[in-house]
C-alpha cells in the first residue's frame, strides 16, 4: 500500500460472504436428505430440521453483537491512502479460504440424512440465513451512523475470516458512498441509464 495505507474490506461483505454458499448447500443437502428414510423417518427429520433451522439462524444472527457494536463505536476514519477492496474480491477471498469447510459441512449434512432426514441440510441453511440477518443488522447500523464499516485485510485470518475475531483491533469508517457495496454488504443498485 502506498504511503502507509492499508487494504480494507467491508465488514458486512465479509459477514455476508458465507450466506449464499451455506444456504444453497443446505437446501441441496436437505432436498437430497428428504429422499432418504433415515432412522427417525422423514416427518421427524423435517420437524427437527425446521427447529434446527430457526435456532441456527437466531444464534448466528445474534452471536458476538456486542463485539461488533464496540468495534463500530470506536471506528476511526479511513485514511486517504487506504485502499478499499471490491465486494467481489472480499467475497471470493472468504469463499476460497473456506471452501474445504463448506465442502465438509455439506458432506456432514448429507451424511446426517441417514440418521435424521433433511435436518443437517436445514441446519446449514439456517446458518446461511443467520449470516444474512447479521449483515442486514450491520447495514442498519451503517445507515443509522451514516458510515460504512471496514476492517483491515491483514487482520482477517484467511482460514477464519472473522471480522470481529481476536486479531481485529479496530474498524475504520467511510462515507456511505464509498466502495461498491451498499450498507449491509449487498450490491449497489445502479440507476438505469436513460
Amino acid at each position: 500500500m502506498a504511503r502507509g495505507g492499508q487494504g480494507l474490506a467491508r465488514v458486512a461483505v465479509v459477514v455476508r460472504a458465507g450466506a449464499a454458499p451455506m444456504w444453497w448447500l443446505g437446501v441441496i443437502a436437505a432436498g437430497i436428505g428428504v429422499l432418504v428414510p433415515g432412522l427417525t423417518g422423514r416427518r421427524i427429520g423435517v420437524l427437527a430440521g425446521a427447529a434446527l433451522f430457526i435456532i441456527a439462524a437466531l444464534v448466528v444472527a445474534y452471536v458476538r453483537r456486542k463485539r461488533y457494536t464496540r468495534l463500530a463505536g470506536a471506528a476511526a476514519r479511513a485514511g486517504k491512502h487506504d485502499v478499499l477492496q471490491d465486494r467481489a474480491v472480499t467475497s471470493r477471498n472468504w469463499r476460497r479460504g473456506h471452501r474445504w469447510w463448506l465442502l465438509l459441512a455439506f458432506l456432514a449434512a448429507l451424511g446426517s440424512a441417514f440418521a435424521v432426514p433433511a435436518a443437517g441440510g436445514m441446519l446449514l441453511a439456517g446458518c446461511g440465513v443467520g449470516l444474512w440477518l447479521k449483515a442486514a443488522w450491520l447495514g442498519r447500523r451503517e445507515r443509522a451512523g451514516d458510515a460504512l464499516l471496514w476492517v483491515r485485510v491483514d487482520w482477517l485470518d484467511r482460514r477464519a475470516g472473522r471480522p470481529a475475531g481476536k486479531a481485529v483491533k479496530a474498524y475504520r469508517g467511510t462515507g456511505v458512498a464509498a466502495g461498491d457495496a451498499a450498507p449491509g454488504g449487498a450490491r449497489r443498485k445502479t440507476a438505469a441509464l436513460v
